[in-house]
């Protein structure tokens, strides 16, 4: 199950993370962010102790989707020590963010 994070917890739960962390930034009416969603769920599951997989709803947190510059969503960006270091726009296969997922492990 993928991790909610918020911007109460985004410090401490992504960015201080001992693992790679993936956050989907999305709203609950965005189209392309509900075809997303299954996709992540399921890497949630697939990757669990290897990766943090989580959820941020950029409606409830704009704090942490403006500090980020997320201007379109979906956006997912996978952060690794405290720093981002990739983002995708748009809606991606599964196939391509295990891809991404598998550069950064």
């Amino acid at each position: 199950m993928a991790f909610q994070f918020t911007d109460a917890n985004f410090k401490n739960e992504a960015l201080e993370s001992d693992i790679p962390v993936l956050v989907d930034f999305y709203a609950d009416w965005c189209g392309p962010c509900k075809m997303v969603a299954p996709i992540i769920a399921e890497l949630a599951d697939e990757y669990q102790g290897v990766f943090k997989i989580g959820k941020l709803n950029v409606d409830d947190n704009s704090e942490t989707a403006g500090a980020y510059r997320v201007m379109s969503i979906p956006t997912m960006i996978i952060f690794k020590d405290g720093k981002p270091v990739e983002t995708m726009v748009g809606a991606l296969s599964k196939q391509a963010l295990k891809d991404k997922l598998e550069a950064h492990k």
